[in-house]
């Protein structure tokens, strides 16, 4: 097996642009690979958290059911618990809530939730 250092020296020694270009096509490429093999596969019916990358903040650590994605798989509905409906319509501004929750809803359905502000359950099923 090639050694790191092997490597790279064969980059350092590489003749024109172009082929180094190539080079880190090929780089690209497999990073994309390899860190897609890492994420879980978000389908709908699993269970989750938002993550603290979202926005508003009074999203975060809210727990649900994914749903449908959207038409390119990158956002999805999702549906908070009981508990989680109830701390989002306490949490928001009184006087200016962004999301309208009747009293009467127990679940509430969130729309368009980006899908890397998803965390799963159990990642390692995925």
């Amino acid at each position: 097996m090639t050694t790191l250092d092997e490597v790279r020296t064969f980059i350092r020694d590489l003749p024109d642009t172009a082929t180094v270009a190539s080079l880190q096509e090929a780089a690209t490429s497999r990073l994309l690979a390899l860190d897609e093999a890492r994420r879980p596969v978000i389908t709908p019916g699993r269970t989750g958290q938002i993550n603290s990358g979202i926005r508003p903040a009074a999203l975060r650590g809210l727990t649900g059911t994914v749903q449908q994605p959207n038409r390119t798989g990158t956002r999805f509905d999702f549906l908070l618990t009981e508990e989680a409906t109830t701390r989002l319509r306490h949490r928001q501004d009184p006087d200016n809530p962004r999301f309208t929750i009747p009293d009467d809803v127990k679940r509430y359905r969130l729309v368009k939730v980006p899908a890397t502000c998803i965390e799963l359950d159990d990642p390692a099923d995925s």
